[in-house]
């Protein structure tokens, strides 16, 4: 009996251990919106990428992974090389992988990791040696001249089984070694990939394929979602007649040969082409790794540009950019998203965030140049599109102190829980304003809200600031009836209700308060008023100001820093 009593104790724990234990990192839906969730809780990715060949070498990294924390990200995005982790076919060394989670885990921070296995950039340059010297067994693309190019075949069942092997191998090491701690939480799937230089592979078997016309699958797609396909591709198959079957050129036509517009579709039928087999590779390539650990994958583009980067060729033929995307997620449902990289200015980075923020696909930005620019248009990123996260390239080539993501990630790091309760919920916004453009309206909670930069305030007679601010970005909340957090600098918020009272229709700030959070929790340590707050007249004149608004300006510090501040408004 008592043996009976200690078994039945022995399965009742283990089956506690068993509920207690974390679902791995997995997307789900919120609202209107996807989070990332890590141990069971949404998380916030303020990301940072390193260097090509940074984690090459763990001690070339080990000194780096302090300086990391120091910039307040909680990710680091780093490579995994296929050339280091199977030198020889087969035969798998680890240790790098290994060194990657021990450095992240000793500074408490996560990782995720871009796989460099057939594509990076579009070329083959991380394949083993094994590989790239065997073209009999593992074929490379081939130009219009028939010459191999340095990229392996997308055409080739050996390239996509020796990948898929390498990639389901590394996943299953990553959830042998990881799935307790969660310290691995996003996956890429290869970098940028396509082709460079021309549309379509010109090999036999390319050419091949390319005459026996549009695969059934791909029309059976297409003819399921007639009328709700992306624009580019629905437009383009109705202007052909919608035709069920055919050559790539009679379904899709020859193609709009206007290059220079950033909106026009040269060489669509090889594109799209080119697109289907890319697809079927990564896709399949992906589908082995989920496999093996489930975790969320992702593919990132290099995206297509106006001008003379705006013909497939130009940018890499076949990868995920924009007008591509419905075939995408039809032909590789295991890349759970897909994202551009963003180096372009402020109109480009907005035009691709909104390109892919679509159903289904969360905003995830795994590369963004450096530079106060985007640090700034980070919070409008997170804000305005409710992305799982933002990652600046080479966040290993500047000192913390220097780095202008330092203090953008300062400040996002205090209110990551609250970002998080708020997305899908339209009760967030992002701000970015400059000099070229300087205001910026949302409706919040019942109140338009307009955000201007800042024009230095100056008291008669003081001397004039050095700089005047040239462009600035933040977050608003609306925490409560007439309640708004916001966070930022150098710029000043007007509210104006959208239904004012008729009996008190007058606006002022019942309390401004200055602060921060401590475990989650709202601590505030001053309350501006005065010359410091917003209440009573205008600083330049001391006239009354307008009464049928109220408004918000953040106060300069020594550090320069993001402030965060709470403010509710009473009518009168």
């Amino acid at each position: 009996m008592r043996c009976l009593t200690c078994f039945i104790l022995f399965l009742l724990s283990s089956f506690s251990l068993v509920a207690q234990s974390p679902q791995p990192p997995h997307l789900q839906k919120k609202g209107n919106t996807i989070q990332l969730v890590v141990k069971d809780r949404p998380f916030l990715v303020l990301g940072g990428e390193l260097h090509n060949s940074t984690v090459s070498g763990a001690a070339n990294m080990r000194p780096l992974w302090a300086e990391l924390k120091k910039k307040h990200l909680n990710t680091v995005l780093a490579p995994v090389y296929w050339e280091l982790i199977e030198p020889q076919e087969g035969k798998f060394d680890f240790a790098l992988v290994d060194s990657l989670l021990y450095g992240a885990r000793k500074q408490n921070l996560h990782l995720a990791l871009l796989w460099f296995g057939a594509f990076k950039t579009t070329y083959s340059t991380y394949a083993p040696l094994w590989v790239k010297t065997n073209s009999a067994k593992y074929p490379r693309a081939r130009n219009s001249q028939g010459e191999p190019l340095p990229l392996l075949s997308v055409f080739s069942e050996a390239n996509l089984k020796a990948d898929a092997n390498a990639f389901k191998t590394l996943m299953q090491h990553i959830r042998q070694v990881d799935e307790q701690q969660q310290t691995v939480i996003l996956v890429q799937v290869e970098n940028e990939p396509g082709l460079f230089n021309q549309v379509r592979d010109q090999s036999a078997e390319a050419t091949r394929l390319y005459n026996q016309g549009v695969p059934a699958d791909l029309m059976r797609y297409l003819t399921a979602h007639k009328g709700n396909l992306q624009p580019e591709i629905d437009s383009t198959w109705k202007a052909n007649g919608y035709k069920p079957a055919g050559t790539w050129e009679a379904v899709f036509g020859p193609g709009r040969p206007d290059e220079k517009s950033p909106n026009g579709l040269p060489s669509l039928p090889e594109e799209l082409f080119t697109v289907y087999h890319y697809t079927r590779f990564l896709g399949q390539l992906a589908k082995a790794g989920k496999e093996a650990y489930p975790l969320p994958l992702f593919i990132n583009a290099w995206p297509k540009a106006a001008g003379p980067m705006s013909a497939p060729g130009k940018y890499p033929s076949g990868g995920p950019v924009p007008h591509t995307l419905d075939i995408w997620r039809a032909n590789a449902p295991a890349i759970d998203i897909i994202t551009p990289n963003v180096y372009g200015n402020k109109q480009g980075i907005y035009a691709l965030v909104s390109q892919y923020h679509r159903p289904g696909n969360p905003v995830l930005i795994p590369e963004i140049r450096q530079g106060p620019e985007p640090a700034n248009l980070a919070f409008w990123i997170y804000g305005q599109h409710d992305a799982i996260g933002v990652a600046p390239f080479g966040i290993d080539g500047t000192p913390a102190e220097q780095d202008p993501f330092t203090k953008t990630f300062a400040a996002l790091a205090q209110v990551q829980t609250l970002i998080l309760e708020h997305q899908g919920q339209g009760t967030m916004a992002g701000i970015f304003v400059d000099s070229t453009v300087k205001s910026q309206t949302v409706t919040l909670n019942g109140y338009t809200v307009k955000a201007d930069l800042v024009v230095p305030r100056r008291f008669p007679g003081a001397p004039a600031e050095a700089q005047s601010a040239t462009l600035a970005g933040g977050l608003v909340f609306a925490v409560g009836p007439d309640e708004f957090l916001a966070v930022g600098k150098d710029y000043e918020l007007t509210f104006t209700p959208l239904n004012p009272d008729p009996q008190n229709p007058r606006v002022d700030v019942a309390y401004l308060d200055e602060g921060g959070f401590v475990d989650g929790k709202w601590l505030t340590r001053r309350r501006l008023n005065g010359d410091e707050g917003t209440g009573g007249g205008s600083i330049g004149s001391f006239a009354i100001k307008n009464t049928r608004t109220g408004t918000l300006r953040f106060q300069k510090n020594s550090a320069d820093d993001y402030s965060i501040v709470r403010v509710k408004f009473y009518r009168y």
